[in-house]
């Protein structure tokens, strides 16, 4: 997570991935002890969170997945590895 951080990204809880044309989704992570919330992309989503906890909070799990983008992401994925249909 950068030190430059974004406006809450909320939409009334219907938060998504983003991306602009052609480029990588970004997903928003949120800080709630730093009170900041930023886009990284998809790729370096787990490395940002490990690297923020680390730097800014001695390891502590603060920093996550913004609500409600966390449960979209586990759907996708549990879509795309087949988990969610029927036999």
């Amino acid at each position: 997570m950068s030190d430059t951080s974004e406006a809450d990204d909320s939409n009334g809880g219907n938060e998504s991935l983003t991306a602009t044309d052609g480029d990588e989704p970004t997903v928003p992570i949120r800080c709630s002890a730093c009170e900041t919330t930023t886009r990284v992309p998809l790729s370096s989503l787990a490395d940002a969170i490990d690297r923020h906890n680390r730097n800014r909070h001695g390891g502590e799990e603060i920093a996550e997945v913004a609500p409600g983008i966390a449960d979209r992401l586990a759907d996708l994925v549990a879509r795309d590895m087949g988990l969610l249909e029927e036999e």
